[in-house]
């Protein structure tokens, strides 16, 4: 069968093949510890899923996420895995082909026909496409041989067991993950029928003129048995109006190029415009003009750089010159926006079990916290294709890792081979989205525990085949570059300085990891932590199991002694939970908000994480499993609204007698000027509210924060122990804000009375 490439260039987004896809297959899998096609115990399996979740269900396994049950699974990492069906052979004409379509099978892998081996594979991000047809008996068996979990070691029992694969190092356990290692298939399988000459593949292309009036499109075309074909393209616009429309004859030498397509409506992010969408048609004919394949397609025209952030050429400032830091500005069709957004990691430990639904709800919440852009961490899967249509739909940056992180990845041949065929595949079915803002390496890659460079070969791999297949969106190495900011991810820092402080004093041209851990809701805590461990939490409980203690640094992520140091000894798990959620909740709005402050040098603020693939005790994540909010992320979504008023604060606790003292801002993302007007600010402390400063506020110019007065006010007797400072703008309550603070009282003075020594201590 011939193979061709047919180019004609425009920019899509999700894939939809006009073939027949045949009745869904009943799946059975079985287990061996020894490389076999398993005649063992065959239990029901459901496809998408895990080899882990058949076996719990058929076991009666209790819930992996209550206390420790998850290290009931750790014996299943060791087998092999046989999956099964069995189907007639359908009724086929002579034009018509039957493949074997899986997007996900997760790790390493055989196919069997009928006992007869036909494919193998190591990689569980490249589709699999396989003609069965000339194998075909009347009545069939496919077989699907799943190899044990990739170990680079036996110890230590840790990620770095995963620095020879591509496959997700989180799995092997993190200080927000269990080891819970997936196998098995883990996204959409099926059988199809397909005509003999059919399309594999379109990418439509488009480079945008500089005044983005124009777009220079053409589009490529990978299929099989071509020639003779004829085809018919049409772009449509939102109300379904053709704007364009090509047709001709298909072959191995065809060329069709310079299609020119005036005034686009571009693709924005949600919150400078509309994600506009056009629907593209490619309707495959026969030679006798008869249609046999359409593939109806999105796409969206936009132009995504990574340019220099201001005043980034002037560093270093002092002879001997070195490189000044790379760029991390986000343009977006010439604008330049300032990324707020988020850390997202798996919504699932098993990722077979995601779905559509899954993901926009998800993905509705990101907007309701006035995200714009997702960091999709490299120690996670790729996600399936419908996460990437739904950014498109909502107007959501994806900032897209490789699964590379915190590991030092090898040079060596078979793992480039590997990476080499993974990442091409990943490029090639992502680049379609004009929600790809992106590509990176991985996580953490030039730190001293991963000890990778750009001169690591893995990483040169990574550039030449994003520059080769996607060359006009962004590539970086890694995350954080030098100049980027990683961490921290507790309230007061190891060297005791408080988030305010290190913040205020930080210069960083983007903030693409930092945290701040929540104890969960009670309801969430009963669910996976037994009720005589519910208070107080102590080590080596459920409460470590689900990343209270010894999850990553000192007492993390509890942090008892810091909840200690600001409110004392709580007397309930109730009160303990609102001493953590505060504090996530301040902490977090610190770093935001003096993130976008130091705008224009800084550009990027993505807090670690956004959400979490299982009810964690503690986390910095901003929802609780499935996707329940804490307090902190409407604090963030109010710290992240494109025009707010904000407060610069230079610390937690306030003082009776002492002078309290906040510099007052005005800070707007949005390309329009803004006069919000006469500002207020409050101090309220119980019943009692004090105004202390009085604004009349200055038009903010776009896209410019301002620098406004510092309210300073000497801090009364209170009978309180926290107070409230509130930014209130007259007419205009959606800019207002409001910051909750500790207070201390002066300390009572001591009764004056005779001291009695006594002798017998």
């Amino acid at each position: 069968m011939k193979r061709i490439v047919f180019i004609l260039s425009v920019f899509l987004s999700c894939h939809v093949f006009a073939a027949v896809r045949m009745p869904e297959l009943k799946w059975s899998v079985s287990y061996s510890a020894d490389k076999q096609l398993s005649q063992g115990k065959e239990i029901p399996a459901i496809v998408p899923g895990a080899v882990q979740l058949d076996i719990a269900r058929a076991e009666n396994y209790p819930p992996y996420v209550f206390n420790d049950n998850y290290k009931q699974y750790g014996w299943m990492e060791d087998m092999y895995y046989t999956y099964k069906t069995q189907f007639k052979k359908p009724v086929l004409s002579s034009s018509e082909r039957l493949y074997f379509v899986s997007k996900g099978i997760d790790y390493q892998f055989e196919i069997y026909l009928n006992g007869e081996k036909l494919f193998y594979q190591e990689g569980m991000f490249t589709y699999v496409n396989l003609d069965l047809t000339d194998k075909l008996q009347p009545d069939n068996s496919l077989q699907i041989l799943i190899y044990p979990v990739p170990k680079k070691q036996k110890t230590p029992v840790d990620r770095s067991q995963a620095a020879h694969v591509v496959k997700p190092a989180v799995s092997y356990g993190w200080d927000w993950h269990p080891r819970l290692v997936p196998l098995g298939i883990w996204d959409d399988t099926y059988l199809e029928k397909r005509n003999v000459s059919h399309i594999d593949d379109v990418f439509v292309k488009y480079v945008l003129s500089d005044k983005f009036d124009k777009a220079n499109i053409e589009l490529a075309i990978e299929g099989r048995n071509l020639d003779d074909c004829s085809f018919s393209w049409t772009l449509k616009n939102k109300e379904g109006k053709n704007v364009l429309r090509r047709q001709g004859k298909l072959s191995e030498h065809s060329l069709l190029e310079g299609i020119e397509f005036r005034n686009p409506e571009l693709w924005w992010s949600y919150d400078h415009g509309t994600p506009y969408l056009y629907t593209s048609v490619f309707e495959l004919k026969d030679k006798k003009g008869k249609p046999i394949q359409k593939i109806t397609e999105k796409i969206g025209f936009r132009r995504v750089r990574l340019v220099m952030n201001e005043g980034a050429w002037d560093e270093p400032e002092d002879f001997p010159k070195g490189r000044s830091v790379p760029p991390a500005q986000l343009e977006l069709n010439g604008r330049k926006i300032f990324a707020k957004g988020t850390n997202w990691v798996n919504p699932e430990i098993f990722p077979g079990t995601i779905t559509r639904e899954r993901y926009n709800e998800l993905i509705d919440l990101a907007v309701e916290a006035n995200f714009n852009m997702f960091r999709i961490w490299g120690g996670g899967i790729v996600n399936k294709e419908s996460f990437f249509e739904l950014c498109d739909e909502k107007g959501i940056l994806v900032w897209e890792e490789f699964p590379l992180s915190c590991n030092l990845y090898p040079d060596e041949p078979h793992y480039l081979s590997i990476l080499k065929q993974e990442a091409t595949s990943i490029v090639k079915r992502l680049r379609k989205h004009p929600c790809l803002a992106m590509w990176c390496g991985g996580n953490e890659l030039f730190n001293n525990w991963s000890l990778m460079t750009d001169q690591s070969l893995p990483l040169r791999l990574l550039n030449s085949i994003c520059l080769e297949y996607d060359p006009l969106v962004p590539y970086n190495p890694t995350s954080p570059l030098y100049g980027m900011a990683h961490g921290c991810y507790i309230f007061k820092y190891f060297d005791g300085r408080e988030v305010f402080e290190a913040m205020n004093n930080a210069h960083n041209t983007a903030y693409t990891e930092f945290g701040m851990p929540g104890i969960s809701p009670m309801e969430v805590l009963k669910q996976i932590i037994p009720e005589n461990q519910l208070f107080p939490p102590k080590p080596n409980t459920a409460w470590q199991e689900h990343h209270a203690f010894g999850a990553w640094a000192g007492d993390t992520w509890l942090c008892p002694d810091i909840l200690n140091e600001y409110f004392g000894q709580a007397t309930s798990l109730e009160e303990l939970i609102a001493q953590s959620q505060l504090m996530q909740s301040e902490g977090y709005k610190a770093i935001y908000e003096e993130a976008r402050r130091q705008k224009p040098y800084c550009s990027m603020a993505l807090n670690w994480c956004y959400n979490e693939p299982w009810p964690a005790a503690v986390n910095n994540s901003l929802l609780v499993y499935p996707a329940i909010a804490k307090p902190a992320f409407y604090a963030v979504s109010n710290s992240c609204r494109p025009f707010c008023t904000s407060a610069r604060l230079s610390k937690f606790v306030w003082n009776e007698g002492e002078e309290f003292f906040a510099e007052i801002w005005l800070l707007n993302d949005k390309y329009e000027k803004i006069c919000p007007g006469k500002l207020r600010i409050k101090l309220q402390a119980g019943n009692e509210t004090i105004e202390i400063l009085t604004w009349d506020t200055p038009t903010t110019e776009k896209n410019t924060n301002l620098a406004g007065p510092t309210a300073r006010f000497k801090l009364p007797k209170w009978t309180v122990d926290k107070f409230k400072l509130i930014l209130e703008v007259d007419e205009n309550p959606e800019y207002n804000s409001e910051y909750t603070l500790l207070y201390r009282p002066k300390p009572e003075p001591k009764e004056k009375g005779t001291a009695i020594l006594n002798m017998n201590n």
